[in-house]
């Protein structure tokens, strides 16, 4: 079988460019670009074989398919020597069954997706691992790429410094200045990348970023370009292979710069289109209320979309008021009768909590989907039996503070209902017993 995949423009013009050629935008239109494949060749293999290869590979040691992403490389990028191929393993994260949390909500089979239980805390990796790795294979062919650039709510730049460093290509992040979380600021700077922070948000350093990359001889990063989306696509694929090949009745996944639900829409379709799939989820995207254009715009039947300014949020990654992604997020939305909910900082920060005092651990973006998920099933659109599957994106280590302030009742915009403070006390183990006969009293 000899699959592959070029550039394609995401509007439908007839452009088409390859992998290797440093483009983001179709050249007729302006329009973002896809990575289309070539259906024909990867037809040569059945559902069932398709099937067969993913589970042979599955987390194993052979050079490159124990990555999550890599395993699926005739989906991702097809010809890439492995020579070129970046990569930590990423991908292969836990599909814990959150039986207790769902309980509580009413519903009996709720699973949370651990892509923050990877190598840089978050799924970035898994876009990051093709994009840098597709750096690497141009200039393997002659190209002359200096740098790698992003600007970032801090996933994306933590991804992007490991990856560039393990590849020995210098990385540029641009950062909104005291928008991101200090263990965010803290990966780049440790991976050695250039670190720039800017007085502006997400989008103003869209926007340099951009004009930074213009010329070709630094590679943009961020998820307009589009072979970030053909990693990010393999959580669908591996989430229906962790459930032995069926599919979730729904994936409710946070929203911010909008790529990664296109990627996850992608995923499902390609598994459709060649057979190892017979139908679709549901989506939800969940957005903080503070930056919610997509929510905005669904609320009116899509037709119209305005950007809005994004106002200061603790799901501090999707505080993204313009996102490039909107046209290919609505696209799927409507594939896949899909649906858009917010969250209020109460609302996130509670579900967090929530979800935490079940044992897991989640980060503010989390947060905002679960509260989607608790709005979905109260109001009816979750039945009690339906298989739901929440994204979540980072690792709660990186938001302490977050947690922190949370549970000290000093988190803006919040009145935190599962606040758990320590008890202080004296060394009496009189007064220790009594706290603690009246904490378990409860």
């Amino acid at each position: 079988m000899r699959a592959s995949a070029r550039f394609s423009c995401f509007a439908g013009c007839d452009e088409h460019y390859g992998l290797d050629e440093i483009v983001y935008r179709c050249r007729k239109c302006g329009a973002l670009l896809d990575v289309e494949h070539d259906l024909t060749a990867l037809r040569e293999r059945s559902g069932a074989a398709w099937m067969q290869v993913f589970d042979r590979r599955w987390m194993r040691t052979e050079w490159p398919f124990g990555s999550g992403v890599w395993g699926k490389l005739e989906w991702v990028y097809p010809g890439i020597d492995p020579s070129s191929i970046v990569s930590f393993a990423e991908g292969g994260s836990n599909l814990l069954w959150a039986e207790r949390y769902g309980r509580s909500l009413g519903l009996n089979d709720v699973w949370i997706k651990q892509c923050g239980n990877s190598h840089t805390g978050s799924f970035k990796d898994l876009g990051m691992t093709v994009l840098v790795s597709a750096v690497r294979e141009m200039n393997r062919r002659g190209k002359s790429v200096r740098a790698i650039a992003c600007a970032s709510t801090g996933d994306t730049s933590a991804a992007l410094a490991a990856y560039c460093a393990a590849a020995e290509i210098p990385a540029l992040v641009l950062l909104p200045k005291d928008k991101v979380s200090i263990a965010q600021l803290l990966q780049p700077l440790a991976n050695g990348a250039i670190v720039v922070s800017l007085e502006t948000d997400f989008d103003g350093c869209m926007k340099v970023v951009q004009e930074l990359t213009a010329d070709g001889s630094i590679y943009l990063a961020n998820s307009m370009n589009s072979l970030r989306i053909e990693g990010q696509k393999t959580i669908a694929v591996e989430l229906v292979q962790q459930f032995d090949w069926a599919v979730p009745d729904w994936v409710v996944i946070p929203g911010g710069n909008l790529g990664n639900v296109y990627a996850l829409g992608k995923g499902f379709l390609l598994m459709k289109e060649l057979g190892l799939i017979a139908r679709l989820p549901r989506i939800c995207v969940a957005q903080a209320a503070r930056a919610n254009p997509l929510y905005l715009a669904y609320k009116n039947g899509f037709d119209r979309y305005a950007p809005v300014k994004a106002q200061k949020t603790a799901a501090s990654a999707i505080q993204i008021g313009d996102p490039v992604s909107i046209d290919r997020a609505i696209r799927v939305l409507r594939q896949f009768d899909g649906v858009v909910e917010q969250a209020s900082e109460d609302e996130l920060a509670d579900a967090v909590a929530r979800a935490d005092r079940t044992g897991m651990y989640n980060c503010p973006h989390t947060g905002v989907a679960l509260a989607a998920l608790e709005k979905l099933a109260k109001a009816g659109t979750i039945g009690r039996d339906e298989r739901v599957v929440v994204i979540s994106t980072a690792h709660g280590l990186k938001f302490t503070e977050f947690k922190r302030s949370y549970h000290q009742g000093e988190l803006e915009g919040t009145d935190p209902q599962l606040a758990n403070r320590p008890i202080e006390l004296p060394p009496d183990v009189d007064r220790v017993r009594a706290a603690i006969d009246a904490r378990l009293a409860r």
